[in-house]
């Protein structure tokens, strides 16, 4: 992962956030010269990732931690092995512990969904995509997560797409004026962004089709029979991409439709974190 300076930040407000006052637990019973070592325990059959923000975590608490992987981010791994040794200040390791794991275990959590998914639809061509269904402050690293299991992310955030959803087309007068309002505005202010709009119905994607103005549409909370439909009209002219309700067991059924992109929140909304441990090493 690249560690950037907002990576960097995040990361130290998450330390701030555990630390406080100060890791009055090892403070109390640990030297500041007692060295040691502790090694990352899987627990749990999985997909890794986070071992570069493991990495800064460390190196935020105290940069003289020697870290020694074994395991790097996107590698399939199971219960029982060992991820990377750590060597170094004793109590610097375990006051890093909890937010290095916290990191770990959602991070290692969606790779391993994701994978999942991924594998389900490897023998299709459609794309599978995330949301912006993030846990607040933790996008970056999630999102991460999602491309380690093998899927691409949909738009970071409201500002970089245009996506005309059903209520941004109520309030705006209907599917025809939310499209040309949208192209206007990119106009206006000189924007490269691609606008999506959402269709609630076969009779929608009719519209847009007549409109245009649009780089792709999304079949929402469609059955695959009306998605099969909706891809013939669509005739490759607009991109596609089925959202809404699509879960591991249908998930084939629409990846069979022909339709370009799946998006599915359930990569970051509805995630087990992967079972790992950070723990005294010989």
């Amino acid at each position: 992962m690249n560690i950037t300076d907002k990576v960097k930040e995040l990361i130290a407000l998450t330390l701030q956030e555990d630390i406080g006052t100060g890791d009055h637990s090892s403070i109390s019973c640990i030297s500041t010269s007692v060295q040691g070592k502790m090694k990352l325990l899987i627990k749990q059959d999985g997909v890794l990732a986070g071992v570069d923000v493991a990495r800064e975590v460390l190196r935020q608490v105290d940069d003289n931690i020697e870290m020694d992987i074994m395991i790097n981010d996107g590698a399939e791994v199971h219960k029982g092995d060992i991820a990377f040794v750590l060597k170094g200040s004793s109590r610097n390791m375990l006051t890093a512990e909890r937010t290095l794991l916290n990191f770990m275990q959602r991070m290692s959590g969606i790779a391993t969904t994701t994978r999942q998914y991924v594998d389900l639809v490897k023998d299709t061509n459609v794309i599978l995509l995330d949301t912006r269904k993030t846990t607040p402050n933790m996008r970056i690293f999630e999102k991460y997560a999602v491309a380690v299991g093998g899927a691409q992310n949909h738009r970071f955030g409201l500002y970089d797409m245009i996506m005309l959803k059903d209520n941004h087309i109520d309030f705006a007068g209907g599917i025809e004026k939310a499209i040309d309002l949208a192209n206007n505005y990119i106009k206006a202010n000189n924007l490269n962004i691609k606008i999506e709009i959402e269709c609630r119905s076969i009779e929608d994607v009719k519209r847009v089709i007549s409109h245009g103005g649009v780089h792709r549409i999304m079949f929402d909370n469609f059955a695959p029979e009306q998605i099969i439909e909706g891809v013939k009209l669509v005739n490759h002219q607009f991109e596609t991409e089925a959202s809404g309700g699509i879960i591991k067991e249908t998930l084939h059924d629409y990846a069979v439709t022909g339709v370009d992109y799946i998006s599915v929140g359930a990569f970051t909304h509805h995630v087990t974190s992967l079972d790992m441990s950070l723990k005294y090493h010989n």
